[in-house]
């Protein structure tokens, strides 16, 4: 019996199967005292890529609160930070590449004490190992918008805090989903 093309997609040599997300977490780590303060972060290497907080990949079975944890503490060496909540989960694709992608933000209290700025050189052996980053806690509400919109659920943990975002007319990103 000769071979017959299939009308189902996957033999169409035109068909390109929708794009998996990369699932991801970013983490909003709050130090309350003296004043609520963001911890945030640069890279002396790359000033192009903007001020941003931890974020990063979630490995397969692993969950988001686990996730945040771990990333923090390799892109800021910050570790005791305690995990409060979920706050959205964002579904803007990659503002460069367009790639999808779910990050989920999450609230993260800092423990009291520690320096309010350092640096920090990432270790480990995966895509940001060797990178240095300038890190600190920032007061909030921020002064300025941080990279990638990633300031813009911070008004779903404090009304006051998203005020400078709304009051700059950028207001929130589309497609994310709050959590609380």
């Amino acid at each position: 019996m000769p071979f017959m093309a299939s009308s189902s997609p996957s033999f169409s040599p035109s068909y390109s199967p929708p794009l998996t997300p990369r699932v991801r977490v970013a983490a909003y780590v709050i130090r309350r005292h003296p004043s609520p303060a963001l911890l945030v972060f640069d890279q002396p290497a790359f000033p192009e890529a903007g001020t941003q907080v931890p974020a990063g990949g979630v490995a397969p079975g692993e969950d988001p609160e686990r996730a945040v944890l771990r990333e923090v503490a390799e892109e800021t060496g910050l570790t005791g930070a305690r995990v409060v909540r979920r706050i959205a989960v964002d579904g803007r694709p990659h503002p460069e590449t367009g790639q999808p992608r779910l990050t989920t933000y999450l609230l993260l209290d800092a423990p009291p004490e520690g320096p309010e700025e350092w640096e920090h050189r990432v270790h480990g052996d995966g895509g940001d190992a060797g990178m240095r980053f300038v890190c600190r806690f920032v007061p909030l509400p921020l002064a300025h918008p941080l990279a990638d919109a990633q300031d813009a659920h911070l008004g779903r943990v404090d009304q006051g805090w998203g005020a400078q975002r709304e009051a700059a007319g950028r207001g929130r990103p589309g497609k994310a989903c709050p959590l609380s």
